[in-house]
């Protein structure tokens, strides 16, 4: 036998003990620095892809895989924990809009009535503005075509309006009965995350901030810089309505206040290492009277800015309980353009309490009911309905904070439903003061156009009497006048009329400095300063506050009533978007 022939015959051994000693090794790696778990994961996942194969080869129907697998993405995700989510790479690109600086579009309010979209309001030094698009104007082409009627939706016509900077839009406007068409190039369109800053007297200042975006701290030098020279000697930041945004924005404004090595916050998670951020002690204001507000839908980085305020005993916190989100979000992007948001990590406070509440898997709809539920329990109307169960810890100076989900605040403010009847309540949730406030301001606008501050717009309002014109407006809808229920809901009536009014007129700093002349939180805010409540001390426990020994007196059903009878916090009835 020829030695070729030789070696041949040993070609099949030496393939067969080589693919042995490689599954063999790859075994002995894969469990050494997989723990096991990497066979689990190719075992599920080549059964997930399996599943997809069988149904894509045998399914009695045509099915789009595509689509299942965009359907089941959210399903997974939502066993996790409420805040994990997957974004579909439509929405990805605009997902992050409100936080980042500015986008680019063409720089206009707007809103839709009767299948029309009516321009609301044009962004000072925006490309409409610069071409010559008034407030009160109806859009009704874009681009040659016209743009009326059923497929007019707030997402069309953001998709419409939006684009690349440079871009071109052709935008057909209907002004006066007449029709004129104005080319617009997109540009950038600033995004504001604090959007209301003033003087609330001859000491003290407000900054209400929406959010948490990439331009929040700079905006938040701005504000300061601008109540400086009014002399302000005490601040109010409202966060009230703030959902939160990017970690780094609220450690950047905490370190203004703080003095230098304070605990902010730190992370940890199962595979994140606990990370802490730490004031550097160059914050401008740092012996500032400092007071936050805020409320059940104060969640996220305003959490994390509350709490590190509480923890280090800097101000006091006023308000009602917070929502409770303390789940650190990792964005991961697909090659498609689609993305999770997946958590990786818990925040905790310095006192070291989380502020996650607690949530059991797989129960989204308990989750999202959470603020529905303390509603119903009374904890909007009675600080003794709150039932503490989390830990105890404490603050720098030894004050009991508790966890278990959420701040609760040093002084709590309870929810006024005293002024609601049945009548206001018909009024509001039918959407009758909307339509009305939008129906004014619209047939108005030029009389009105000259007004730059809310007491013009609401002097005028009241010389007018546009409250007596709603009712008879809402009486021709269907809603019978009752005397003593318009008697009893007046304020109310008035700040959502005149409020939304002015609003619609001129800005949203404008809505919130009128809205802030009846808001009993802004107004125990002022007392707590007045009276030098703004250091905390071990001495000085919020419970012995006469105020708020009186609302611990309170009937828990005084004054209750639906959930939906409660106001929107700061917004206006007509929700404006911007393009």
């Amino acid at each position: 036998m020829s030695t070729q022939k030789r070696n041949n015959r040993f070609v099949p051994i030496v393939i067969s003990v080589s693919v042995v000693f490689g599954i063999i090794v790859g075994t002995f790696f894969a469990n050494r620095f997989s723990g096991n778990r990497l066979n689990i994961i190719n075992t599920s996942s080549n059964k997930l892809n399996d599943l997809l194969h069988i149904i894509d080869d045998s399914y009695v129907d045509t099915v789009n895989i595509a689509d299942l697998v965009e359907d089941a993405m959210p399903t997974i995700l939502s066993e996790l924990d409420p805040h994990s989510s997957y974004i579909s790479a439509k929405d990805a690109a605009t997902a992050n809009d409100d936080l980042k600086g500015s986008f680019s579009g063409v720089g206009v309010q707007f809103t839709i009535k009767k299948d029309t979209v009516y321009i609301s309001n044009v962004i000072a030094g925006g490309p409409a503005e610069k071409v010559g698009i008034l407030a009160g104007d109806r859009i009704i082409a874009v681009d040659g075509k016209p743009y009326v009627g059923k497929i007019v939706t707030n997402e069309e016509t953001m998709h419409r309006l939006k684009g690349e900077k440079g871009t071109k839009v052709k935008i057909g406007i209907l002004r006066n009965g007449e029709k004129k068409d104005f080319s617009v190039v997109r540009g950038d369109i600033p995004v504001k995350s604090i959007d209301a800053t003033y003087m609330l007297n001859d000491k003290l200042g407000y900054i209400r901030v929406k959010s948490f975006g990439e331009t929040t701290y700079p905006e938040l030098l701005n504000s300061l810089a601008q109540l400086e020279q009014e002399r302000f000697k005490g601040l109010i930041v409202d966060l009230r309505g703030n959902g939160g945004g990017y970690l780094a924005s609220a450690i950047q404004m905490v370190n203004e206040f703080l003095p230098e090595n304070k605990l902010i916050v730190y992370t940890e998670g199962r595979k994140a290492k606990r990370e802490e951020y730490r004031s550097d002690g160059r914050g401008s204001y740092q012996e500032l009277p400092l007071i936050v507000l805020t409320d059940e839908t104060t969640a996220s980085a305003a959490e994390i800015f509350s709490g590190a305020i509480q923890d280090n005993d800097r101000g006091i916190v006023v308000g009602r309980r917070t929502f409770g989100k303390g789940l650190v979000q990792q964005p991961i992007e697909f090659s498609d353009g689609s993305m999770i948001h997946l958590t990786i990590a818990r925040y905790y406070t310095p006192s070291g309490r989380c502020i996650q509440k607690p949530y059991t898997k797989g129960q989204q709809e308990d989750y999202q009911l959470d603020i529905l539920t303390r509603y119903n329990h009374g904890e909007f109307f009675n600080e003794d309905s709150i039932q503490q169960t989390g830990e105890k810890y404490t603050t720098s100076i030894g004050r009991v904070v508790y966890g278990g989900g959420g701040i609760m605040p040093d002084y709590f403010v309870a929810e006024d439903t005293t002024e609601f009847t049945t009548y206001y309540t018909e009024c509001a949730t039918k959407g009758y003061i909307a339509e009305f406030c939008f129906n004014y301001t619209d047939k108005n606008r030029s009389s009105m156009v000259g007004f730059t501050t809310p007491e013009e717009i609401v002097q005028y309002l009241k010389k007018n009497r546009v409250v007596e014109q709603f009712i008879h407006y809402a009486d021709s809808k269907g809603v019978v006048r009752r005397n003593n229920m318009i008697y009893k809901s007046q304020r109310l009536f008035e700040d959502a009329i005149y409020g939304s009014i002015v609003y619609n007129m001129l800005d949203m700093q404008a809505y919130i400095e009128y809205m802030n002349k009846n808001d009993i939180t802004v107004h125990r805010a002022m007392n707590l300063y007045e009276q030098g409540l703004t250091h905390p001390t071990i001495d000085d426990e919020t419970n012995k506050d006469p105020d708020r020994k009186a609302e611990k007196k309170k009937k828990l059903a005084k004054g209750r009533s639906k959930l939906t009878d409660s106001p929107f916090y700061r917004q206006p009835l007509f929700t404006q978007l911007v393009s």
